[in-house]
């Protein structure tokens, strides 16, 4: 009875994991929504490096975090860069994030739809996608304008991926 049991835990908790975002593996599709009621894809950000910050308003990191994030958005204002902030705070209403929102140069996501992405080890956790859709980056920590740097300006510099051929989209 016990081993039944078990493995059928195992069963449940499978699909989850062979979907979670790993380094090195084909991001996971998500679709994102903003405050402000726009829908964004995985699919549609293909050619950019994409940035997903899970924070937390009561997080001390997170907030030191953020203002780090803009400042390196602003200076490469006119890179393929997207970045999203999804908050873990399930109930914070929105009129409590409005200056914030205002304030930064990305969206702050209401809703995120699309397994795999969430908190690793704590708040704040990043996944850094590339511009073919490769999940380049994924750990708990926070993000100086060092790491920032380090992780996400050689990922800029790489050359977009080819546009699939009506060959190949066929196939």
């Amino acid at each position: 009875m016990r081993i039944g049991l078990w493995l059928a835990l195992g069963l449940l908790v499978a699909p989850t994991a062979a979907l979670a975002a790993k380094v090195g593996k084909p991001a996971p599709a998500f679709t994102l929504t903003t405050y402000d009621g726009e829908t964004v894809s995985l699919e549609s950000l293909r050619g950019r490096v994409v940035l997903l910050n899970f924070w937390a308003t009561w997080c001390g990191p997170c907030n030191r975090e953020m203002p780090q994030i803009d400042t390196y958005l602003r200076r490469h204002r006119n890179a393929p860069l997207s970045v999203y902030a999804v908050t873990v705070d399930n109930e914070v209403p929105y009129d409590r994030l409005r200056f914030l929102a205002e304030t930064l140069a990305f969206p702050l996501i209401k809703k995120m739809k699309g397994g795999g992405y969430g908190v690793l080890d704590g708040v704040p956790t990043n996944y850094v996608i590339d511009k073919a859709g490769v999940v380049r980056y994924a750990k708990s920590a926070a993000f100086d304008l060092d790491d920032l740097e380090s992780v996400v300006s050689p990922l800029l510099a790489e050359p977009a991926p080819a546009a699939p051929t009506a060959v190949a989209a066929r196939e």
